[in-house]
């Protein structure tokens, strides 16, 4: 029975499983040959100075992180998110199962919330 049931994980996961194997044999060659080539000696102690400009930086860095764009940041993802899944259940839509729906619908409730909290972000310029 188990053997049945990992070999139906395997069939129905074949696809995704193959583009892993992929990925690990198109990027292996890529990190081996960057290894190989790359420069070994690490002798000057100038080259791994952090630099401003071409300049030594002096006392402590200060910056100001912008915040008024973080909830406009968390839409985009949440859209971005929903669009691939949408996508991908749309294109397959007449060969889904009845109980499919149940976990499309709770990711897109989760999807909404997410935007819902980005849209209360946006709505709060006071924390910025």
């Amino acid at each position: 029975m188990l053997a049945a049931l990992v070999g139906e994980i395997v069939n129905d996961y074949s696809n995704i499983l193959m583009m892993f194997g992929f990925a690990i044999i198109a990027t292996a060659p890529a990190l081996l040959l960057s290894k190989m080539i790359s420069p070994k000696r690490r002798n000057n102690p100038v080259k791994f100075l952090p630099m401003e400009c071409g300049q030594v930086p002096k006392g402590e860095g200060r910056t100001h992180f912008m915040m008024q764009y973080y909830a406009y940041v968390l839409m985009f993802v949440v859209f971005d998110v929903m669009a691939i899944f949408l996508y991908s259940w749309g294109s397959t839509i007449l060969n889904l199962e009845r109980t499919a729906t149940l976990p499309i619908i709770i990711f897109l409730g989760i999807m909404f919330a997410a935007m819902a909290f980005a849209l209360y972000q946006s709505k709060r310029r006071n924390i910025w």
